[in-house]
């Protein structure tokens, strides 16, 4: 459409505003077209030309920098019925966090779900999403066509593969064919960078297992740092020491830990924190716990990994507690997790607690175990919310009913004061993640029966929770 055509038309538009006839302005063609026997049938005529012409006719081009993105690409899992995306968004909007959000979609992804994209989208950057949504998460990166990859991930083509669902494929090799996997990030891993590479690498901790030690040794002249640790933590946890130079840490953190004796008939071995002399000592301890590898700290004090777990004198200092959990949690071998995790779980009470630090390296049962413990621990059960890698809806209404779990509860959310009562309902948000469909239910009864409002942002995880009950009938899948 030209400029004399556009200015053409607004005369036309102008005077039917004004409500005018504007038959006389109309161009010759048009007159030919509209011409009838009354003024009346003219005008109308005359006005279904314009609409056609500005409407589908002279329809503006699209510009030249414009780019078609592809259609959003089908999910393996059928989307949430529509009847119950408002649970959905009201449970999203109010947590308060990406945390919290990946709670709400980890839950719905458990039974057989997946987000409206209107109701929610993995950023392009998520990492931790369901795998389910790598298709989602590579659209948003890429504003290319679709390219379709192929079923199976191969070296010739590797290019053919987003990242995200690159990485999908990759993690599912390694539950299955851990060789072929590791291979592909062997030969193809080099030429990525720095930031992809490590999360490569870090697809080796599925299925780790000695036939991956020559690789992860290999990793020890890698450029970046941060896939040499990674190596050498991963190392550490098949009972091994890594190539790089790890003596001077390792020793200056060994500097840090008092060996003693104890016990009068068994004597025994045992490790505990020296008393630091100041703050940039305490930092610089902290530092090194999260540098050094479990199997080297041990050796250090020539003992095994479970014995310098069994000789630590847990207590003393909480922050070295903490800090000894994440290290075992971060390069402690699949053994001494389990052994630290059991040592803590029998011994109960706030030691327990420590296990919340290795809850993702933990099998489903000891993860289970832990949690029926804090549970039934009254003086701790809003320590749940800082569980990781817990697997969700499994909490059974016999779990949340034993013991005086409920009857603390009650006390918290009738407490005027903003503390406890702010605790009592992130604990209700935390259930509403870990119980099952029918747990859900029941819990919604007791708290709100407890003066929680019914109409509480808290209870949303709890409501769409028992909306998924697993007996959902087929029309809704």
């Amino acid at each position: 459409m030209n400029e004399l055509e556009q200015a053409g038309l607004a005369r036309l538009r102008d005077g039917w505003i004004s409500g005018g006839a504007v038959f006389e302005f109309a161009p010759a063609e048009w007159k030919d077209v509209a011409a009838a026997s009354s003024p009346d049938e003219q005008e109308r005529r005359l006005l279904a030309i314009a609409a056609q012409a500005l409407d589908v006719g002279l329809r503006p081009a699209a510009p030249k920098t414009l780019k078609r993105r592809p259609p959003l690409p089908a999910l393996a899992l059928p989307m949430l019925p529509d009847r119950l995306r408002p649970l959905l968004r009201a449970a999203l909007k109010h947590a308060s966090d990406a945390r919290r959000k990946g709670l709400v979609v980890r839950l719905i992804a458990s039974r057989g779900f997946v987000a409206h994209p209107m109701d929610w989208m993995p950023p392009a950057s998520d990492q931790a999403a369901p795998d389910v949504y790598a298709p989602w998460i590579d659209w948003q990166a890429s504003a290319e066509a679709e390219r379709l990859a192929p079923e199976k991930l191969t070296l010739q083509n590797w290019a053919d593969f987003y990242p995200a669902v690159r990485r999908a494929a990759l993690a599912g090799m390694r539950r299955t064919e851990p060789g072929v996997a590791r291979l592909l990030i062997e030969q193809k891993g080099p030429a990525e960078p720095a930031e992809v590479r490590l999360s490569l690498v870090e697809l080796i901790r599925i299925g780790l297992g000695p036939d991956d030690a020559p690789f992860l040794k290999s990793l020890s002249t890698d450029r970046s740092t941060k896939v040499r640790e990674l190596a050498g933590r991963m190392l550490a946890m098949l009972g091994l020491h890594g190539e790089g130079d790890a003596t001077a840490p390792v020793a200056e953190l060994a500097g840090f830990i008092e060996e003693g004796k104890a016990g009068f008939i068994r004597r025994r071995t045992t490790f505990g924190p020296a008393k630091t002399k100041s703050h940039a000592q305490e930092q610089r301890r902290a530092e090194l716990f999260e540098l050094c590898n479990l199997v080297d700290l041990a050796a250090q004090f020539s003992v095994t990994e479970s014995d310098f777990i069994t000789g630590w004198q847990f207590g003393a200092d909480n922050n070295a507690d903490v800090f000894l959990a994440r290290m075992v949690a971060a390069s402690g071998s699949d053994a001494a997790v389990a052994y630290m995790a059991d040592t803590l779980i029998a011994a109960g009470g706030k030691p327990a607690l420590l296990v919340l630090q290795l809850t993702p390296r933990l099998d489903t049962g000891r993860q289970r175990t832990l949690v029926r413990q804090i549970i039934k621990e009254v003086q701790f059960p809003a320590a749940l919310s800082q569980a990781q890698g817990i697997e969700a809806g499994w909490l059974s209404w016999d779990d949340l009913s034993s013991g005086r779990f409920l009857a603390s509860l009650r006390n918290g959310i009738a407490a005027k004061e903003d503390p406890p009562r702010r605790a009592a309902e992130e604990l209700v948000e935390t259930i509403g993640y870990l119980a099952a469909a029918p747990a859900a239910a029941k819990f919604i009864d007791e708290v709100v029966a407890a003066s929680l409002p019914p109409a509480s942002p808290s209870l949303g995880l709890l409501r769409l929770n028992a909306a998924l009950a697993t007996n959902l009938s087929q029309s809704d899948r």
